[in-house]
């Protein structure tokens, strides 16, 4: 999905992301869960600005503002808030996302050439690519492909065999020539993929829908790793993404 703001100035000159180095990958803690940091980071990559982010959540649903078309979401939300799941809504596409413990965020924004329809698909590709990169360094095998039943499924979720380990979106924004793009990945780590499914599927009953989510499609990091995962798998990850954007 993408916005436009015409009333804004031209930009910077836009980068290409083989082109770009990130240098810098912030590594954060929880953010809040009625946040949506990453808005803010793509405004300042309207500015010329690139930003490289690792990040957690505590527990929540995410859904996209496609949802509001069920008329119970409102007291849904309500309802799973008192649970302890607040629900947020984001301006990508796709389905419902749980967030929380075990389960890393990588968001990417930089000033972008070029129009989303003529764009979008290699962002995937670029963001797939940088996941599956460092996945490969702790010899766990993902390869960009849908998978059917998963939550949130789509062409460029990242599988180990025929298990999702990680969902993909992108968000561009528009602001008279200005173009920036931010591509989001969340991995899956070490989180109860079981709890997190039904949860979905609560979700989706509760709005009357017709979703239905499928805990056998879905892995974890944990899951893949070689052995007993280590007491600081978390950290591994987050420093052998870092490294592959270095690279």
């Amino acid at each position: 999905m993408w916005e436009s703001d015409a009333s804004t100035p031209d930009a910077p000159t836009p980068k290409d992301f083989d082109a770009l180095r990130w240098t810098r990958v912030e590594v954060l803690g929880m953010v809040g869960p009625d946040a949506a940091p990453e808005l803010a980071w793509l405004d300042t990559a309207l500015q010329g600005s690139t930003r490289a982010v690792l990040w957690q959540a505590p527990h929540g649903l995410v859904a996209p503002l496609s949802y509001r078309r069920h008329a119970r979401l409102d007291a849904v939300c309500t309802a799973f808030a008192a649970r302890g799941w607040p629900v947020r809504l984001r301006r990508s596409g796709g389905g419902v996302v749980p967030q929380g413990p075990g389960i890393l965020n990588l968001s990417l924004t930089w000033p972008v050439a070029g129009l989303p329809a003529s764009q979008a698909d290699r962002v995937y590709v670029q963001l797939c690519g940088v996941l599956a990169r460092a996945l490969a360094a702790l010899h766990i095998d993902a390869q960009p492909r849908a998978v059917a039943g998963s939550f949130c499924d789509g062409r460029f979720n990242l599988a180990v065999g025929s298990r999702k380990i990680a969902g993909a979106a992108q968000y561009w924004r528009c602001a008279g020539k200005r173009y920036a793009v931010l591509a989001h990945a969340l991995l899956l780590v070490d989180a109860d993929t079981t709890a997190l499914t039904a949860l979905a599927n609560d979700f989706e009953v509760a709005l009357q829908s017709d979703r239905r989510y499928d805990a056998n499609v879905v892995t974890t990091v944990a899951r893949e790793w070689r052995g007993a995962p280590p007491p600081d798998l978390m950290a591994r990850v987050q420093r052998q993404i870092a490294a592959i954007l270095a690279d």
